[in-house]
């Protein structure tokens, strides 16, 4: 039984020169850009590009019809808020005026039991 065999210098070398023409072989074998093959994959690669430009597209168009459905939304409810605050002032200063209305009578029939009493 033989033990291991280091490899040198030259052995190294001509595994590299190896490596070097089985890199340059596997390139060589590849097909060309005029091959069908490659055309079909490129054309295919560009129609998959396609739909994806065209699916970005149409949910970008979504979104913005989204955020411009919020925003009608929210002035929508900026306007009811605005609405029932302006009801509320108006009931606020109906309300005070009721109240100004009775307590001047109160003063006014006050004003009359002081009278009749001389």
């Amino acid at each position: 039984m033989s033990g291991f065999k280091e490899p040198g210098f030259a052995d190294r070398q001509k595994a590299a020169l190896q490596a070097r023409q089985n890199l340059l072989n596997k390139f060589r074998a590849q097909p060309g850009a005029d091959d069908p093959a490659v055309k079909a994959r490129a054309e295919e690669r560009a129609a998959i590009a396609d739909r994806r430009a065209k699916a970005k597209e149409s949910r970008e168009a979504e979104k913005a019809e989204q955020k411009r459905r919020e925003e009608e939304a929210a002035a929508a409810e900026a306007a009811r808020i605005a609405r029932e605050k302006e009801e509320e002032a108006a009931r606020e200063e109906a309300l005070l005026a009721e109240q100004k209305a009775k307590r001047d009578a109160r003063y006014a029939a006050r004003k009359e039991r002081g009278k009749k009493k001389r």
